[in-house]
């Protein structure tokens, strides 16, 4: 008898910005990227993923740009390469109007404001949402701007950011969960109570870096504690992320080297007394999909023309405070180590995956780069092409799923939503989303759960 293969959890990867990806397409044809300010186009994008299956939308989001030679360089300004951006989580309230069962996963920081001030956010919005939202906890990419937009005059050192973002998250979570009884909100008009005082208790939190000592005002949301998403494949991201995370984003390399790090992680979620397969792991990737496999090509073909090298210095700059284009093509990374740069306090997983041995040159760094960005794995072909590779990369690499990347917004995720899910949901690799489910219930795939709960290593600890 063969085992049913396991269904697969789908997200979208977007920002609230020109383009995703570092990449250059919002002046395509096909793309309405840049009509980001306008909610009616998010709105739009959110019934589609709704209605496709999709599980949730996510925004990664930031107040980094690139820099080149400390100065935001004119690609940036001109191709809308990371630059400029809205909070996207405004928007979150205003899609969940216009959906049931769509999650919404928003990109906030662990150093830009106090713990206090994150948690009532997210309680806030997953109040809104039905418990529909998920945090994807970052400690800080392009340092550099951000150090620079906040008046900072050093950045944090790498491995230092990871030990403040633990205490940061579980002062949030001690705030979210044990703050209120769960029937400590009466709300008994005859009686006219609002709430049990004995219900109600401050949290004390004195830590190294975070202090607290107060009430948490925000009622428990449905989730309590949103769900929580990580990103990075750093030793310290991997660490972090096994203690943690509940979804990890991992980075998209090479099939065998996006296996090992998703091995690495389930080991360390093991070594912690976490069920490894009970941590969801996904990674992005790019869908050029049409009726036919020429037509797939051809949109390739078009974004590709789009891209240069000056694109893909600029956002590797900002996200690693390299500049490319100013180093020997015909050699290494290690040049940088060499010349005593700037390695190891930003952007480390896009640093650390070029150097070793048979390290790329710098030359052959741009060309793997360009029309890639931060993108993941790219897939091209007709909606059964597409389909199978998607499977084929589920098996080869032992991801829980993928978010797919945008390229012309909303086209292509339309063009996928009717082209492949369908093909996928025939297979059994689609879970249909329950109306009233939490996120959390949705990813854990068991109704009903959803709390971030005690045994969690961010409270049990």
């Amino acid at each position: 008898m063969h085992e049913h293969p396991p269904a697969l959890h789908f997200g979208v990867f977007e920002v609230a910005a020109p383009q995703v990806g570092g990449t250059f397409s919002w002046a395509h044809p096909r793309s309405r990227s840049a009509d980001f300010l306008d909610p009616q186009h998010w709105i739009h994008i959110a019934r589609v993923l709704e209605d496709s299956g999709f599980d949730f939308l996510f925004f990664a989001g930031g107040y980094g740009y690139p820099l080149v030679d400390g100065d935001l360089p004119e690609i940036a300004a001109t191709k809308g390469i990371n630059f400029s951006a809205i909070d996207p989580d405004y928007l979150i309230p205003v899609l969940a109007q216009h959906t049931d069962a769509l999650g919404f996963v928003v990109t906030l920081s662990t150093g830009l404001e106090h713990p206090a001030q994150l948690a009532r956010r997210f309680a806030s919005l997953d109040h809104l949402t039905a418990g529909r939202v998920g945090w994807n906890i970052v400690t800080g990419a392009s340092q550099n701007a951000v150090a620079d937009v906040f008046g900072q005059d050093e950045i944090v050192p790498h491995d230092t950011r990871y030990a403040m973002a633990a205490e940061y998250v579980e002062l949030a979570a001690r705030l979210w969960e044990e703050g209120w009884d769960d029937d400590a909100r009466v709300v008994d008009r005859d009686a006219g109570v609002y709430a049990r005082r004995e219900g109600v208790r401050p949290v004390v939190f004195d830590g190294e870096h975070y202090r607290s000592r107060g009430y948490f005002g925000a009622p428990p949301s449905p989730q309590r504690t949103p769900v929580l998403f990580q990103a990075g494949t750093s030793p310290a991201g991997r660490a972090f992320a096994a203690r943690i995370a509940e979804c990890v984003f991992v980075q998209a390399t090479t099939p065998p080297r996006t296996a090992a790090a998703v091995a690495d992680i389930r080991r360390l979620a093991a070594e912690r007394g976490r069920d490894p397969r009970g941590v969801k792991l996904m990674a992005g990737l790019t869908v050029f999909v049409g009726e036919t496999e020429a037509e797939a090509k051809r949109y390739e073909g078009e974004f590709d023309a789009m891209q240069t090298d000056e694109i893909v210095a600029s956002l590797y700059a900002g996200n690693t405070g390299i500049d490319l284009l100013a180093l020997d093509p015909d050699k290494t990374l290690h040049q940088v180590l060499e010349q005593g740069g700037p390695v190891g306090q930003m952007g480390t997983s896009n640093i650390e995956r070029f150097l070793g041995e048979n390290a790329p040159t710098v030359r052959e760094i741009l060309d793997q780069l360009r029309g890639r960005g931060t993108r993941g794995f790219r897939v091209v072909g007709d909606p059964t092409q597409v389909a199978d590779r998607i499977e084929a990369l589920a098996a080869e690499t032992d991801l829980d799923g993928f978010l797919i990347e945008p390229v012309f917004p909303p086209s292509d995720l339309e063009d996928f939503g009717r082209l492949v899910m369908p093909i996928l949901r025939e297979r059994g690799r689609l879970r249909d989303a329950v109306p009233g489910n939490t996120l959390r219930a949705r990813l854990t795939e068991r109704a009903g759960h959803d709390r971030l709960g005690v045994a969690h290593p961010v409270l049990a600890d």
